[in-house]
Formats: structure tokens, C-alpha cells, sequence
């Protein structure tokens, strides 16, 4: 009875080992797969800042095709995401927005100063038309061209502004202080006189602009100029620094002054931007 007993204690104490060993296992294999997993995130991390770093990419925000250089002053602002190709000269403080498309390779491409090209806009040329005629395309100083705005080889004066999705075609002439409506079509050669607007396809002529809407065309452009300014910084900025930002936005989840103040951030809202109290009536009764 007694070797009965023992022999069975000591199956027991086998079994023991056995699954103490069986967790030992379990444990150690758990580690190493722990370990190449934490090796494998590192690894996309370094690679991940690595690539930003490099910033590798086929992409070429400036193209001089068929020209020796492109002519684009220092201070003007030309977004990473746009295309600037061929015989193009962009004034001083004049800003082209992202996805923006300017192509200069049959024929040149002048924009003046102050001037807003502004995102996922075309401007291209033409060599010739039917009437034979030499087709650049010529933009002003302070002129508005808004979102998604087709040109092509016409002429824009200085402070002219065209709506957002409005398409030029060949030829057309738009005279200072006139402006084209937001989704218009402008026929081939037209000539839009100072102070008038147009809208529609084909666009046709609805009214005079008032004083103030001439004097709220420049004051566009420098709206969209001092805007532009503040993008401008911030693409300069170095990879280290927006990794660093990145940490901040991180710890301060909710932007503050102490917050702005620490990033070197102004944030002013210019005085021609802020409505008076008639015109908002929740502020109006908060102040009352």
C-alpha cells in the first residue's frame, strides 16, 4: 500500500514539473514575441521619422521647363503642394495656394505683386488661337483668383477679382476693379469693363460695384496676403521643431495663451474681421 501511495506522489510531482516547465515556456516564448513586436514598432517609427526627415517624394513644386529659371520673387509664398512649370514670374508677396497648377511651357506666365492664386486653381497658356493671336497669360497686382479658378491665356488687371470655380477662357481682358462671379463661364476674347460684374455660363453682365465693394477687392488680397504670411511660417518650420509642436499639442490639449505663448504663436484677429455687436445677438445679449 505504502509503494502504491509513493509511486502515485511522485507521478504527481512529475506532473508538476512537467507544467511548471510548460510555463516557463509559455513565459519565455511570450517575451521574445513581446520583444520582436516592440522591435518591429521601433523599427516603423525610425523609418517613419526617417522618411519625414527625407521628405522623399517625386513631387516638384518647381519645374523650369523650356526656360533656364523661374523668376519667383523671395517673398512670395509658393505652397508645397503646387506646381509652378515653365516660363512663370511671380511678383513680390504674391501667394499660391495648395494644389494650385501654373503652366508656363508654350507660352509665359506673369502674376504682379500682393496677388492670390489660391488653392487647386489652373493657369495655363496658349502658343496661339484661331485668330492667330500670341495668348500669355498676365495677372495684376492685388487680384483675388479663388478656389478652383480656370485661366487661360487671358488678361486679369490689378486689383480684379474672380470668384471661386469661374473658368476664362482664351482672350478675356478683365479690367481693373471688375469682378467675375463665383461658377461663371467667360466666352473666348471677352472684355469685362472696370467696375462691372458677370456671372453665368456664358457669363453676362448684371450690375455695377458699389464703392465699397471696389474697396473690399483690395482689401482681400491683403487679407489672403497676411494669411498667407502665417502658412508660410509654418511650412519653414524645421522637422525637429514640428515634432516638438507635436509634443506640446499633445500635453496642452486645448489651445490657450499660455499655450500660443509658449509655440511663439500671435494670434490677432485684424480689426477689419471682428463684427459689431448689432450683428451677432448672442454676443450682444451676453454683453447686456
Amino acid at each position: 500500500m505504502g509503494m502504491i501511495l509513493g509511486c502515485f506522489l511522485g507521478t504527481e510531482k512529475k506532473k508538476k514539473k512537467k507544467k511548471k516547465k510548460k510555463k516557463k515556456k509559455k513565459r519565455t516564448l511570450g517575451k521574445a514575441i513581446y520583444a520582436i513586436g516592440f522591435w518591429i514598432r521601433e523599427t516603423n517609427q525610425a523609418l517613419d521619422h526617417l522618411g519625414c526627415r527625407l521628405q522623399v517624394s517625386r513631387h516638384r513644386t518647381l519645374m523650369n521647363i523650356f526656360v533656364e529659371t523661374l523668376v519667383v520673387d523671395r517673398d512670395a509664398f509658393v505652397a508645397p503642394s503646387a506646381s509652378i512649370i515653365g516660363d512663370i514670374e511671380v511678383g513680390r508677396g504674391s501667394f499660391i495656394w495648395y494644389g494650385c497648377v501654373l503652366r508656363g511651357d508654350v507660352n509665359s506666365i506673369s502674376i504682379g505683386s500682393r496677388t492670390n492664386i489660391q488653392d487647386n486653381s489652373v493657369v495655363h497658356v496658349a502658343k496661339s488661337n484661331l485668330s492667330e493671336k500670341v495668348l500669355p497669360t498676365i495677372i495684376g497686382s492685388n487680384v483675388t483668383v479663388g478656389y478652383s479658378v480656370v485661366l487661360h491665356g487671358g488678361t486679369v488687371e490689378d486689383e480684379a477679382f474672380v470668384g471661386m470655380g469661374a473658368t476664362l477662357l482664351d482672350g478675356v481682358y478683365v479690367e481693373k476693379h471688375a469682378m467675375v462671379a463665383a461658377g461663371a463661364l467667360v466666352s473666348q476674347n471677352t472684355r469685362i469693363p472696370c467696375g462691372e460684374v458677370r456671372e453665368g455660363n456664358p457669363a453676362k453682365f448684371l450690375r455695377k460695384l458699389t464703392e465699397e465693394e471696389m474697396a473690399f477687392i483690395s482689401q482681400s488680397a491683403l487679407n489672403y496676403s497676411n494669411l498667407a504670411q502665417v502658412q508660410a511660417a509654418e511650412n519653414a518650420n524645421s522637422f525637429d521643431e514640428i515634432e516638438f509642436e507635436k509634443v506640446l499639442r499633445k500635453k496642452f490639449a486645448r489651445r490657450d495663451e499660455e499655450y500660443d505663448s509658449m509655440l511663439g504663436v500671435v494670434r490677432e484677429t485684424p480689426a477689419e474681421l471682428i463684427l459689431p455687436d448689432n450683428i451677432i445677438p448672442d454676443k450682444a445679449a451676453k454683453t447686456s
